[in-house]
C-alpha cells in the first residue's frame, strides 16, 4: 500500500514567530507555505496581519496569503478546499497558522449542520443587534462559547442561528457529525508554545512596528469602502481600535494599548486551544518553548532537533 503524502502543521499563537519557522523549513525541505491564518487571507491587511513581506515570498512559494477581498468573508469548508489544492501542487505543504479551525477541518473533517431556517438567521441577526456579540455570546451553549471570542460577531451569530434553528450547539455538531473525512494526508505538527512574557513583549513591539509601517493608512483604506462592521477582516486586531481613531472616537495611544492588550487576550486562548485540541499523533508532534523572534537566534542544536523531526517523517 502506497504511504500517504507527509503534510506538515505549523501552529502556534499570533507572534510566536511561525511565519519566520515556516520559511526556514521551507527552504530547507523546498516546501511550500500554505496560509492557515483566516486574517492573513484579505488583501487589504498585509500590515496589520503581519503577512509575509515581498522580499520572505520570494524566498520560498507562498500560498493563500492576500487572496480574498475584505468584503467577502471566508468560511472553513472554503479555505478547506482552496489548502488542499495548493497541497497537491506542493512538494512538502507547510500549513502555517493559528486558526485552530482550519487545521482541524484538514485532520478530522468538516461536521454535517442540517440548513438552519431562515426564521432563526433573522432571530440571531437582530438579537446580535439588539444585544451585541458579547450579549449574544452570553445565550450561547457553554460548549460553543468557550471555542469562540465574545466579540467575534459573525460567528456568534452563526453559532446561535444553529443553537435555535437544530435546537443543538454548534460544537456538538462539528463534534458528532462529521460530514467530510480527514484529508488523506499524513499529518505531523510543529507547535510554537513561547512564554507568556515574551510573547507580550513580542506583540507589543510588533505593533508598535506595524503603527510605523503604516497601519494607519490600511485602515483608512479599509474604511473608505464602507464594508459591513460584521465582517471578519473589519475586526482584526487593530482595525476596531485604529478606526476608533480615525472617528475621533479614541486617542492613538489609548487605541493602541487596547490593541496590544487585545491581541494579548487573544494569544492567550489561543495557546490554550492548541494544548487542547491534538493536530496530530502525539508522536507525530514536536513542541518548541519558545519564541522564533529570528531564525539566527536558534542554537544550532535546537535547529538540528527541529529538522530531524521533519527528515524522519519524509
Amino acid at each position: 500500500m502506497t504511504q500517504r503524502r507527509l503534510a506538515l502543521l505549523l501552529a502556534g499563537p499570533t507572534a510566536s514567530g511561525k511565519s519566520a519557522l515556516a520559511l526556514a523549513l521551507a527552504r530547507r525541505f523546498g516546501g511550500t507555505v500554505i496560509n492557515a491564518d483566516s486574517m492573513q487571507l484579505y488583501r487589504e491587511l498585509r500590515v496589520l496581519t503581519a503577512r509575509p513581506t515581498p522580499e520572505e515570498e520570494a524566498l520560498a512559494p507562498h500560498r493563500l496569503y492576500g487572496i480574498r477581498p475584505a468584503a467577502e468573508a471566508a468560511s472553513v469548508a472554503w479555505w478547506r478546499e482552496a489548502a488542499l489544492a495548493e497541497m497537491e501542487r506542493a512538494t512538502l505543504p507547510i500549513l502555517c497558522g493559528g486558526t485552530g479551525l482550519y487545521f482541524l477541518s484538514l485532520t478530522r473533517g468538516l461536521s454535517a449542520i442540517p440548513t438552519v431556517p431562515e426564521a432563526a438567521r433573522a432571530e440571531a441577526r437582530a438579537l446580535l443587534a439588539a444585544l451585541g456579540a458579547p450579549g449574544l455570546h452570553a445565550r450561547l451553549d457553554p460548549e460553543t462559547a468557550a471555542q469562540l471570542r465574545p466579540g467575534d460577531s459573525q460567528r456568534i451569530a452563526r453559532a446561535y442561528e444553529v443553537l435555535i434553528g437544530t435546537g443543538r450547539g454548534l460544537a456538538a455538531w462539528q463534534r458528532d457529525a462529521p460530514q467530510t473525512g480527514p484529508a488523506p494526508w499524513r499529518f505531523a505538527a510543529i507547535r510554537l508554545d513561547p512564554p507568556r512574557e515574551a510573547l507580550r513583549e513580542a506583540i507589543a513591539a510588533r505593533f508598535n512596528a506595524m503603527l510605523a509601517g503604516g497601519a494607519m493608512e490600511e485602515v483608512r483604506a479599509l474604511l473608505a469602502q464602507g464594508l459591513d462592521a460584521a465582517l471578519p477582516a473589519m475586526r482584526a486586531h487593530g482595525v476596531p481600535e485604529l478606526a476608533a481613531v480615525l472617528r475621533g472616537e479614541m486617542a492613538p495611544e489609548a487605541a493602541r494599548e487596547r490593541a496590544i492588550l487585545n491581541t494579548g487576550q487573544y494569544t492567550k486562548r489561543q495557546a490554550t486551544w492548541f494544548r487542547h485540541h491534538q493536530l496530530a499523533a502525539p508522536s507525530e508532534a514536536h513542541i518548541i518553548h519558545a519564541r522564533m523572534a529570528d531564525v539566527a537566534q536558534f542554537q544550532e542544536s535546537q535547529w538540528a532537533e527541529i529538522f530531524a523531526f521533519v527528515e524522519k517523517r519524509r
